[in-house]
């Protein structure tokens, strides 16, 4: 009786062993799953940013059209999909006509008018900053796709 109870202890011990063997290989297997989603959600996104790419060249092709006669600009800075953008302009009407036009852009959203400051006694020439952002060019399964990698 005592030999098959030790019989059957071995047998336990051993079948211990494999099954903390097994929980190893279980682990290593999640932590290469983990790694692999976390591979595939960079893979996405650098995805997302190559075809993304040439958007400035677009950007900067928009503000040339949206930018009216007599305003000149000084300084663009982007942020993020955010535009900071000063210069100089004739009057401050010609600044309205500027933020209209990236109103009706269609890379460009939401001019936001920071300060105006009239140079001239008479209303000639005024230096502005104004922030105007981005619109999202990415299609709508691309926007779904980042939006899911940003929630992991």
């Amino acid at each position: 009786m005592s030999a098959a109870i030790e019989h059957q202890n071995d047998r336990n011990r051993i079948l211990g062993e494999e099954i903390a063997e097994l929980d190893k290989q279980i682990q290593e297997i999640l932590g290469l799953e983990n790694q692999k989603r976390r591979l595939l959600a960079r893979m996405e996104v650098i995805e997302t940013l190559q075809r993304s790419r040439p958007e400035i060249v677009h950007i900067f092709d928009e503000v040339v059209r949206v930018l009216p006669e007599g305003v000149y600009l000084t300084f663009l800075k982007q942020s993020g999909t955010r535009f900071e953008i000063r210069g100089v302009a004739q009057s401050s009407t010609r600044v309205s006509a500027f933020m209209r036009n990236i109103d009706a852009s269609e890379w460009l959203a939401d001019p936001a008018l920071q300060i105006v400051v009239s140079e001239g006694r008479d209303g000639g020439g005024a230096s502005f900053t104004l922030f105007a952002n981005q619109r999202s060019r990415v299609p709508p399964e691309d926007a779904a796709s980042v939006e899911t990698v940003a929630a992991k």
